[in-house]
């Protein structure tokens, strides 16, 4: 092996995409002295998607003063690349779980911060936001951002509010506004606003929300569609991608003039992925979990898509049901990196060391190819 393209996704909750890269880069460095490695830490619009792509294409990383899902005062990264022409924001720096914690509500947070942000990059001189929608605790169909933008909702008693998951019925018109900025979303998920398949049904529950209230929040989102077709006239109902984040899709283009793209386009165009594997040899790429999710859209699903017939190996913590889709689509093999059949919670510690292995022993097979017969 002479020329090698490591490209994963992180191991949520275990490993950071740039922590795979190292430890693949290691062991290929052990068996292949000499070859030549490209490492790419990437993501698809969610959890570290501002550092990759300020990794990948190169820039800089500022803070900016925000607010949390509850309205808190907070400091959040934005990323600057092409010349401070682009930001890049993560709308989980302002509106994630993780600064939810233990208040989860979906009826009550907002995307409020994320809308400070993207107004932030405005008043920097941006004229583009690519925004990561992912790991949100939010089901306000991107109100909250939008509010921050200048669009106005108003009540019943025409008095203007900012909506939240819980609120969202209330709204009776909408004043819209422009964003002043080019707003393209990233993201990983193909759901609808509303419905069975819609933010609130499939996104919700590790929100917080029961069944009664993912009841409400799903009739919220359908009451909002209804007002942006009566007032922006604009159908959203049926948007691919619609329900990412909590509907923020959905907001991103009713409110903001936006578009959507999968998060992993994005940063296989920003990196020149079709110059960087031209003389690969082999790709490696990974996730924490391979499943069905992982031939829509995420990670694993655009590199295949775009590999030429280069071969490409996954690694991953664990594989969960039928994946030979994803090798009709190209992928030459997957390895999960466990080595003993054990509680998430036990294997996660061991995960540096079980990647390394699961490398070595696939570099072993690998060398044995090109050495093996003298």
């Amino acid at each position: 092996m002479k020329n090698a393209v490591i490209i994963p996704d992180s191991f949520k909750g275990t490993l950071a995409s740039e922590k795979v890269c190292n430890i693949i880069a290691e062991r290929i460095r052990f068996h292949f002295p000499k070859c030549k490695i490209s490492a790419v830490p990437v993501s698809d619009g969610g959890e570290g998607f501002c550092g990759c792509m300020i990794k990948a294409c190169g820039g800089k990383i500022i803070e900016c003063e925000t607010m949390n899902p509850y309205g808190e005062k907070i400091t959040a990264e934005i990323g600057l690349t092409d010349s401070g022409n682009t930001a890049i924001i993560e709308m989980a720096a302002a509106a994630g779980l993780g600064l939810a914690k233990s208040r989860l509500n979906p009826e009550l947070t907002s995307t409020f911060g994320v809308g400070l942000m993207i107004k932030a990059a405005r008043e920097l001189g941006c004229k583009k936001v690519l925004l990561g929608l992912g790991g949100s605790c939010t089901n306000d169909g991107g109100c909250g951002a939008a509010a921050a933008l200048g669009v106005k909702f108003l009540n019943s008693a025409g008095k203007p509010f900012i909506p939240t998951g819980g609120t969202l019925k209330d709204i009776d018109r909408i004043i819209p506004a422009e964003s002043g900025i080019e707003i393209e979303a990233m993201c990983d998920v193909k759901n609808v606003l509303y419905g069975k398949n819609g933010a609130a049904y499939v996104f919700a529950p590790q929100k917080g929300a029961d069944d009664e209230m993912v009841l409400r929040l799903d009739d919220g989102l359908k009451h909002l569609a209804e007002k942006i077709r009566e007032h922006l006239g604009i159908d959203i109902s049926g948007y691919e991608g619609g329900g990412a984040a909590g509907g923020f899709g959905a907001g991103v283009c009713a409110f903001m003039g936006g578009s959507l793209k999968r998060g992993i386009d994005s940063v296989l165009d920003a990196v020149k992925f079709e110059q960087l594997i031209k003389e690969a040899d082999f790709i490696f790429t990974g996730e924490g979990k391979i499943d069905s999710q992982s031939r829509d859209g995420k990670v694993i699903d655009g590199i295949i898509s775009r590999a030429e017939g280069i071969p490409v190996i996954a690694f991953a913590g664990g594989i969960d049901g039928d994946i030979s889709q994803l090798y009709s689509q190209g992928l030459t093999a997957a390895f999960t990196i466990n080595m003993l059949p054990e509680d998430l919670s036990v294997s996660a510690g061991k995960s540096e060391t079980n990647l390394s292995a699961a490398a070595d022993n696939v570099l072993r097979l690998i060398k044995h190819g090109v050495y093996g017969k003298k």
